[in-house]
């Protein structure tokens, strides 16, 4: 199996573990119900919304996803709180080698956010992709006008690195991004971006 993958993370009532089949109706559920909460950030769907989120279509996902995963290329986790699933984080475009580098992407149930949760499931994912995982560095791609996922970066003390002019088709346009990251290094002495994101909380 892939460094750090199949795996299990949790922090209190947040949860991160990988899909399952029965996840089918609680994934699109969420995905139909968050339609106009997602689709001014997320990437332009190809296809009606509900369509590309109905049941039937989450098992092309979860194929997809196992597939990206037993390759070692993602970690895909469904993202759940207090057991009841709201959410997705992936860890994707993994590369080893040299670079040994990943991208992180996420979104969660709007009914849950201001909880603390998406902010939770980053920083246990950034850490598991960091120690078990053999990561070096993560980035997160966000448009500069996203404000809520730009506070979870910035929350957290990624670093903002770069500007991309047009990176992105999202909400009918091509859309610029901001770029932020992390390395090991960045977090190693804090004993963790958790350890770091706990002590925010805490202050």
């Amino acid at each position: 199996m892939p460094p750090g993958w199949p795996a299990v993370l949790r922090e209190g009532d947040v949860t991160m573990r990988p899909y399952k089949r029965g996840d089918a109706r609680a994934w699109s559920e969420a995905r139909i119900r968050n339609e106009e909460w997602l689709t001014p950030w997320e990437p332009t769907p190809l296809g009606p919304w509900r369509e590309v989120h109905s049941p039937g279509a989450f098992r092309g996902l979860h194929r997809a996803l196992k597939r990206a995963a037993d390759a070692g290329s993602a970690m895909p986790f469904a993202i759940c709180y207090q057991d009841r699933y709201v959410g997705q984080l992936t860890i994707g475009n993994i590369v080893r080698g040299a670079f040994c580098s990943a991208y992180a992407g996420y979104w969660v149930d709007s009914r849950v956010a201001g909880k603390g949760i998406t902010p939770t499931a980053l920083a246990l994912a950034v850490d598991h992709a960091m120690g078990p995982g053999g990561l070096h560095r993560i980035e997160v791609n966000i448009r500069p006008d996203n404000l809520p996922s730009r506070r979870v970066v910035e929350k957290l003390g990624f670093r903002e690195e770069a500007f991309y002019p047009r990176y992105l088709h999202s909400g009918g346009a091509w859309q610029d991004h901001i770029g932020y990251a992390l390395t090991i290094e960045d977090i190693s002495l804090e004993g963790g971006l958790m350890a770091r994101w706990r002590r925010a909380r805490s202050s």
